[in-house]
C-alpha cells in the first residue's frame, strides 16, 4: 500500500491510500474535526465511486475495527484443513462474471470449478448452506470451500475472467 499526505490550506489534510489493486482510499481531515472518506475503484478515476462523512468519533471506531479491536482475522495458514487440501475463502461476484443472475444449480460451479459454496452474504441477508435454487448477483459475498486450485477457479469465474 502506498500512502501519501498533503496539505490542503485553509482545509486541512488529505491522506490517499492506493492498494496493490489499483484502487484508491482518500480521507480529507477538516481543521473543523470533520472527516470525508471517498473510495476510487480506480486510482486514476476522477470521480469516487462511493464517498461518506464522518465525525471524529466514527473515524476512531472504523479505525479501531481495522485495528481489529473486536476482531481478529484467523491467519490464512489455519484456514487450511487436511494437510493444506482443504481451503475457505470468501469471494465477491463481479457484475461482469457469468454466474450473475443464475442459481446455483444452473450455474454448475461445482462441476465446472470442483469448489462448494457454503454461504453467500447479499446485503444485510445471509444465506448459510444455500439452496441449489438460490440465485446469485453481482455484489453477493460467497464463502467457499474446496483446494487451493478449485478456489482460484471459482474466484476466477466471480471475476469473470472464464
Amino acid at each position: 500500500m502506498n500512502v501519501s499526505i498533503s496539505q490542503l490550506p485553509g482545509i486541512g489534510q488529505k491522506i490517499s491510500l492506493k492498494t496493490g489493486e489499483d484502487s484508491m482510499l482518500v480521507l480529507i481531515v477538516h481543521h473543523t474535526g470533520k472527516r470525508e472518506l471517498y473510495f476510487f475503484e480506480d486510482k486514476d478515476s476522477e470521480e469516487a465511486d462511493f464517498a461518506m462523512d464522518l465525525t471524529a468519533d466514527e473515524t476512531r471506531e472504523f479505525g479501531a475495527q481495522l485495528l481489529g479491536a473486536t476482531y481478529q482475522p484467523v491467519d490464512a495458514d489455519k484456514l487450511k484443513i487436511f494437510q493444506n487440501q482443504i481451503v475457505m475463502d470468501w469471494v465477491e461476484i463481479k457484475q461482469v462474471s457469468s454466474l450473475s443472475g443464475k442459481t446455483i444449480e444452473e450455474s454448475e460451479v461445482r462441476n465446472k470449478t470442483g469448489a462448494t459454496i457454503i454461504g453467500i452474504v447479499h446485503g444485510d441477508e445471509t444465506i448459510a448452506i444455500p439452496e441449489a435454487d438460490t440465485e446469485l448477483k453481482a455484489g453477493d459475498v460467497l464463502m467457499i470451500i474446496g483446494k487451493e486450485e478449485q478456489i482460484a477457479s471459482l474466484t476466477a469465474l466471480c471475476k469473470g475472467e472464464e
